[in-house]
């Protein structure tokens, strides 16, 4: 090994296990045992056993990283290649197209131009790869040596997210949002879907699947709006998403569940994940478009020996050598955003003709070319009408909306605690229109009158309840007027607009990674027979983690950099909820809007008074007068035992 490891070389010289590590163990076929031929933890145990300092098989001092993009994925690359690979980071370079760093997770403009954040984010408590770096990175404003979860965590223990308005209608009005409303056969259906195995699940939508009651139900208007998913996008991703967050399902409906930073993304963890590494030495290299890759392909498998860029309208060639290392995000989701104002609409001109030609599709599209262990981008960036939405974020002076808004916050939302808690849906939009205002201010210099709300819909090919034009067709004061007629202030729509400023952003390819797909459609993180050579975001396979998330963006930089460095590390499986009985029980009651399901009664009676009684959901007084069929008949069981 090295002179760091000398003392330990009796042990490691004829271990069986080093250097024959499984990167990414799978929870989801892995049986949990101890045994004297495992020395690694279990697939999904979390904490601070996965804390350890990765020991390089070798040192990589003269090896330099080239990160093409600058996204979340690519910085938690460099992150991980110094942490646990030990390289410097003067070796390390990014190549971006754009000119600023942070990719999706933005977050820009000034109070007299109107914000800008084309998407948002909810967070959660179980994304261990995220918190696993945000533990290390300096806070954005307390002083050393509090980190950004330290902020994080400050803030939402003491200030819990909640909604009170997740649905209105009716030009405004708070619509019960209490229950799911799943018939029985759509419980059973959900059920069936967890059961089944994901290999069974190419190519089907979620309305292959999924019956019409279950469509219309309060639990899809509430799941759908929450994670955008469409009626036609993948079943296995619902799937994977009810495994990942089943131990939500019960706070699903008043958002209890989510956590959110004080500020937007960009300046929550794209701003001091940045500065940490550029004190460390890392370049950021904007302005360079990264077309292709010299690859070498033979027998002994695949090595870029070249990264072909256009920089200054010149292609310039960097040469890379077999002891260097490339990370490429593959796709984007946020690629081709076309941008709209108060009087001018968003361009949403692009069709499938045209798709996934521009610069964040063609290298994909180019490595795919050279290899199908590469996955196929065209199922991702030929369906437009499929993957797009558009958003608009209002940049609200004091005005009769803002003091609408107030009527749907649980805090007053100038109090720099919780406002809405997350999303509101106008469930009867004809856009399926939501909105959202997070914690205020939203940007660190906002000033103290301005609220910033963004606003977001699944249905923009529709004509307006109000607005007789589609949601792309319209200007910024449209989608805001059809936004006041939802919350029945059309008579205020001059106030409203004088007040208001609107910046729209039309993405056609926001969710692209939800469209159906098929084994191979997604490359592996390393491909196989790659040497130097490894693919992150959103577009790679991940076996049980969902898309759309930063979590999941970080878990491909991190499960790159193990791979290729042959880390003596480990990439958890997701959060192992899912397998804990007292999360199933909670979540099989959720769905049944807490009314006994079917065996409960018998659970309680025979776990009454022992241990185990506080595994169960809490049993609501008014459930007294539900005993379920099973339960009755097991009390006529027992009577018919003692007449023997």
């Amino acid at each position: 090994m090295n002179k760091e490891t000398s003392k330990f070389d009796k042990v490691l010289n004829v271990s069986p296990f080093l250097g024959n590590v499984n990167h990414t163990p799978d929870a989801s076929k892995d049986v949990v045992r101890n045994s004297k031929d495992i020395s690694m933890p279990f697939a999904d145990l979390t904490g601070n056993y996965q804390r350890n300092k990765g020991i390089p098989s070798k040192s990589f001092k003269d090896s330099k990283v080239y990160i093409v993009g600058s996204g979340i994925a690519g910085l938690s690359a460099a992150y991980y290649f110094i942490r646990d690979g030990h390289f410097l980071g003067k070796n390390i370079i990014f190549l971006d197209k754009l000119s600023v760093a942070g990719g999706s997770l933005d977050g820009a403009g000034n109070a007299n131009d109107g914000y800008i954040i084309r998407g948002g984010r909810e967070m959660e408590m179980t994304y261990e790869n995220l918190w696993d770096i945000f533990q290390d990175i300096p806070a954005l404003e307390l002083p050393a040596p509090y980190s950004v979860l330290d902020e994080y965590r400050l803030l939402n223990d003491n200030d819990p997210n909640y909604s009170k308005a997740r649905l209105i209608h009716n030009k405004g009005v708070v619509k019960d949002f209490s229950k799911f409303g799943l018939e029985k056969k759509d419980q059973l259906a959900i059920v069936k879907l967890l059961l089944k195995k994901k290999e069974d699940l190419d190519d089907l939508t979620i309305e292959d699947y999924f019956s019409k009651s279950f469509l219309q139900s309060n639990f899809w208007f509430l799941w759908r709006t929450m994670f955008a998913f469409e009626n036609w996008h993948s079943l296995l991703e619902c799937k994977l998403y009810m495994h990942r967050f089943l131990h939500t399902i019960d706070g699903m409906k008043d958002l209890s569940c989510l956590i959110f930073p004080k500020y937007n993304q960009y300046d929550t963890f794209v701003k001091p994940l940045t500065e940490h590494l550029k004190s460390k030495g890392v370049k950021i290299q904007f302005d360079t478009l990264v077309k292709d890759l010299d690859i070498q392909i033979n027998s002994e498998g695949k090595i870029v020996k070249g990264i072909i860029t256009k920089q200054n309208n010149k292609e310039v060639v960097i040469p890379v050598t077999k002891n260097d290392y490339v990370i490429v995000t593959t796709g984007s989701m946020t690629e081709d955003t076309s941008y709209g104002t108060n009087t001018k609409p968003a361009i949403a001109g692009l069709d499938n003709n045209e798709s996934g030609e521009s610069a964040g599709w063609e290298l994909w599209k180019n490595l795919a070319a050279k290899s199908s262990v590469f996955g196929r981008p065209e199922k991702f960036c030929s369906s437009i009408e499929k993957s797009a939405w558009q958003s608009a974020t209002l940049t609200c002076r004091p005005s009769d909306l803002t003091e609408k808004f107030k009527e749907y916050c649980v805090n007053d939302p100038y109090s720099g605690k919780t406002a809405t808690g997350g999303i509101v849906t106008i469930t009867d939009s004809n856009w399926l229109m939501s909105f959202t205002i997070n914690r205020q201010p939203h940007y660190p210099t906002q000033p103290d009158d301005i609220l910033v709300v963004w606003v977001y819909a699944l249905y923009i090919d529709k004509p307006g309840n109000y607005v007789q034009k589609t949601m792309t067709q319209c200007t910024g004061n449209e989608i805001l007027s059809e936004l006041c007629y939802h919350l029945d202030l059309e008579n205020q729509l001059e106030n409203v607009i004088e007040n208001t400023i609107v910046r729209t952003a039309f993405m056609p390819y926001i969710t692209s990674m939800f469209l159906p797909r098929a084994t191979g459609d997604r490359p592996e993180i390393v491909p196989e027979g790659c040497k130097n050579l490894g693919l992150v975001g959103q577009f790679v396979e991940t076996k049980n983690d969902v898309v759309f998330t930063v979590e999941s963006s970080v878990r491909t930089a991190r499960t790159a950099v193990y791979k290729l460095l042959n880390s003596n590390k480990q990439v958890p499986d997701i959060a192992g909820t899912q397998y804990d009985i007292r999360q199933l029980l909670k979540a099989t009651k959720a769905l049944n809007d807490n009314m006994p399901f079917p065996g409960e009664s018998i659970l309680r009676k025979v776990l009454k008074n022992t241990y185990f009684e506080h595994i169960l959901p809490n049993n609501d007084q008014t459930e007294e007068h539900h005993e379920s069929f099973i339960s009755e008949q097991f009390g006529k069981l027992q009577e018919w035992a003692k007449s023997l």
